[in-house]
């Protein structure tokens, strides 16, 4: 069986760590308030220097590296991404060029926080159909240009950072891919957005969100499309070894291992130190999971994202 296994997995963040207390000198607010609400402690904001792209490119050397993998063997690149560097070319091609990979093809996704998750399944549909051989999957985002910094509802959750994983169409029985389930519904559209875009105001706009209503449908969502994937790869969700979800919330995350009946210790919390990266969330976290050694060759891994549009999907895979 043609499967899509995860050969190796990078991170990058921006330099500047800004904490709560950081925070609370720009809007009123508190540590303990963005604390109690969210988990969140700190974040990373890029610098002028660091883009989308040039986050993008030190995650896939690092991937790459990982994945004991040189850039000859690279035919696909799928950049997942709400703040791409240009309204186009697509940040994939830029980072593409980048790392002097001229063969195969590179394109963006764009699903906000649940980028990564329909970018990963989009480059398993790739590999598994033999139109490529091996993928570098990314997800990353400087989202702290789209924040409003009066706005202490919104500018308090957000951070910059980037994950690339590499994958490769192998023939296993065991390791890769199993499963993944990808839904939206744009009836929720005014509950998390940009208010700007080059065919309505002509500018980039700033993010906005009424987050009790994203709350609430997370929950109910992830819930959902967990028990649904799990039941496409002919497993239970008690026999996840771990949970890697899209990190929005810490409130969220429990609500969600509650729901489905698993201990919080199963899931990947990062949120803390990254605060919401949106579709590089999941790949920052797994990276940070492995070299952590909560995920070892051999688990069971399910991963799960919702975000604006909605968006929301999951991914059951061995590792």
């Amino acid at each position: 069986m043609m499967r899509s296994v995860i050969a190796g997995v990078g991170s990058c963040l921006p330099r500047r760590v800004m904490t709560n207390a950081d925070i609370a000198k720009i809007v009123d607010t508190s540590d303990e308030w963005i604390t109690e609400r969210t988990g969140i402690k700190a974040r990373h904001i890029a610098a002028d220097d660091e883009t989308t792209k040039s986050l993008a490119v030190e995650a896939c050397k690092r991937a790459l590296a990982h994945a004991q993998t040189d850039v000859s063997e690279v035919d696909l690149i799928i950049l997942a991404t709400s703040t791409p560097d240009h309204t186009f070319p697509a940040t994939a091609t830029e980072v593409q060029a980048a790392l002097g990979i001229t063969q195969g093809s590179a394109f963006d996704v764009q699903a906000v926080c649940s980028g990564f998750i329909f970018a990963l399944t989009t480059a398993d549909a790739l590999l598994k159909t033999g139109q490529a051989r091996c993928a570098l999957v990314i997800g990353s985002e400087t989202f702290s240009r789209i924040l409003d910094w009066t706005d202490r509802s919104t500018c308090v959750l957000f951070g910059d950072g980037a994950g690339a994983f590499v994958l490769k169409a192998t023939e296993s029985q065991t390791q890769g891919i199993m499963a993944s389930k990808l839904r939206s519904d744009g009836r929720y559209r005014d509950k998390l957005y940009v208010d700007g875009g080059p065919s309505t105001t002509k500018t980039v706009g700033l993010l906005r969100m009424e987050g009790r209503e994203v709350f609430k449908h997370a929950v109910v969502n992830m819930a959902e499309v967990v028990e649904q994937v799990c039941v496409a790869a002919g497993v239970k969700a008690t026999e996840i070894d771990c949970f890697v979800p899209h990190q929005a919330n810490k409130r969220i995350l429990d609500a969600t291992a509650k729901k489905l009946g698993v201990s919080p210790d199963r899931f990947v919390v990062t949120v803390d130190r990254h605060g919401n990266t949106s579709a590089a969330s999941i790949p920052l976290a797994f990276d940070v999971a492995l070299r952590e050694g909560k995920i070892k060759r051999g688990d069971l891994v399910l991963l799960e994202a919702m975000g604006g549009g909605f968006t929301w999907g999951a991914v059951v895979a061995r590792y």
